[in-house]
């Protein structure tokens, strides 16, 4: 769908502030339009779904002129009119035009943000602790909206992302880590940044990667991947930055306030000998026996309290003492007990992990994975983990060519896991991207006489056939 820039420019200013007296954060609770909304909201959420983008926009328009709040309970009106921008922006060509769907999409981004910030939308409890959850949330899809599909500028992204941190804290998405990474880096190299913030934007995101790696098991290995993303970039200019005299001062005035707390105590002693603390200083000495007490205390109590609630308890301890081959023996008999097909394909999952991540058996666990996969149809996860063996072992799969080759297979298997689940889409969509720049040179390609689109099949032990695509 198009439109000229100047009859955009009109709809823009009235979708946005309509004529009608309807304020950007009213909903259609009890209002006479409410059937004609809902029906709008209805059409437009069905259209978004089969992608068909025309009709969507023609009942979005109408669903958010009405009520912007749609029900006052959700902010959908924002967020799937900034999907359908981004849409019409990916496909425009007109400068013009581009900027003003750029400018729409950060419209609604700050009206959403508005409206939670008024309390016009309500949340599912209503308390601050939700708010402030959803506000973070927006800030952090606007600043990677901002950073990767709108250019926009650093000052301005810089704003969004401290935006994100403030309101959302450890809960924080691990997307923004890669944006603020690279804008810290290159704010600083062109002087703009001093080294002290860049150390303090830098610990507040190494901190929420720490918390949500031990303690949000859905996500820790997105935020370990993104951590170490961070790294990477960080490590252009640490040596500039960071010294453990540094460190010693900034943290250990943190542990002694609360030397109780294990996830204090990790985060600082972890954060000192990354900085380059000698094992031998008297201070790591002590922290690595305070924590090697807590973690002895709290694995204790955790594994007591997993084995009283979970069937396949024998099989996780095994599995937490290094005992790989016992923890799959278990989780095979678990499994045998076992009626329910999803509860069945978790732990064969399990199994496949063990054999991928501790055994290094390759083979077998892409055969588990897939046995996961059969047993629980539409989850993405067994395709994610095959993904992930495919990206882990491409350095050892032969020559540049087929290394490459092993990566096309491996963004083959992310894009499959994504397109039958859902849950993994952002997960999927984050490691698709981490790969695009080991994607194979076209003129290799030329020279073996290949071209997009071709097949070709990688060598070693992953044997898939893939369709070419160039960098």
């Amino acid at each position: 769908m198009q439109f000229t820039g100047s009859i955009l420019s009109f709809f823009l200013v009235y979708i946005l502030w309509p004529s009608t007296g309807i304020s950007q954060c009213d909903n259609w609770v009890g209002k006479p339009f409410q059937s004609d909304a809902e029906n709008a909201h209805s059409i437009y959420r069905q259209a978004l779904k089969s992608n068909d983008y025309a009709l969507a926009f023609e009942n979005w328009k109408t669903a958010f002129k009405l009520a912007p709040a749609a029900d006052g309970k959700r902010e959908y009106h924002y967020t799937d009119g900034i999907s359908i921008y981004k849409h019409l922006l990916s496909t425009a060509t007109d400068e013009k035009q581009k900027a003003e769907y750029k400018a729409m999409i950060v419209s609604l981004y700050d009206q959403a943000i508005q409206c939670f910030q008024s309390k016009s939308i309500t949340t599912k409890n209503n308390t601050e602790a939700e708010y402030k959850l959803k506000i973070g949330f927006l800030y952090g899809r606007k600043a990677y909206d901002m950073f990767y599909t709108l250019n926009s500028p650093y000052e301005e992204n810089m704003l969004a992302l401290n935006q994100c941190i403030q309101f959302a804290g450890d809960n924080a998405e691990y997307i923004i880590f890669d944006p603020y990474a690279n804008i810290m880096v290159w704010e600083y190299k062109q002087g703009r940044m001093p080294k002290q913030k860049v150390v303090e934007i830098y610990q507040q995101l190494n901190q929420i990667a720490e918390y949500n790696i031990a303690n949000n098991e859905k996500l820790s290995e997105g935020y370990q991947q993104a951590q170490a993303a961070m790294d990477g970039k960080i490590a252009e200019i640490e040596k500039e930055i960071f010294d453990c005299q540094y460190f010693m001062n900034k943290l250990l005035p943190e542990y002694e306030e609360n030397p109780e707390d294990g996830q204090t105590l990790k985060r600082v002693l972890a954060t000192l000998k990354q900085q380059g603390c000698p094992e031998s200083d008297s201070v790591i000495i002590r922290l690595s026996e305070e924590w090697k007490k807590f973690a002895t205390e709290e694995n204790a109590r955790l594994q007591a309290e997993f084995e009283a609630n979970n069937p396949a308890a024998a099989a996780k301890a095994a599995y937490d003492a290094g005992r790989f081959q016992e923890a799959i023996s278990k989780y095979r008999v678990a499994i045998k007990e076992e009626t329910d097909n999803a509860k069945k394909a978790t732990m064969v999952f399990a199994i496949a992990s063990i054999e991928f991540r501790k055994l290094n058996q390759y083979s077998q666990a892409r055969s588990t994975a897939l046995e996961a996969a059969r047993l629980n149809p539409g989850w993405g996860r067994p395709y994610m983990l095959i993904g992930d063996m495919y990206g882990k072992t491409a350095r050892s799969c032969g020559d540049a060519w087929n290394q490459r080759l092993a990566i096309l297979a491996a963004i083959d298997k992310y894009s499959y896991a994504k397109s039958i689940d859902d849950s993994v889409a952002g997960e999927a969509g984050q490691r698709i991207s981490s790969y695009y720049g080991s994607l194979p040179e076209k003129s290799e390609g030329f020279m073996r006489g290949l071209s997009e689109g071709g097949s070709a099949t990688v060598g070693c032990w992953i044997g898939e056939t893939v369709r070419l695509r160039f960098k």
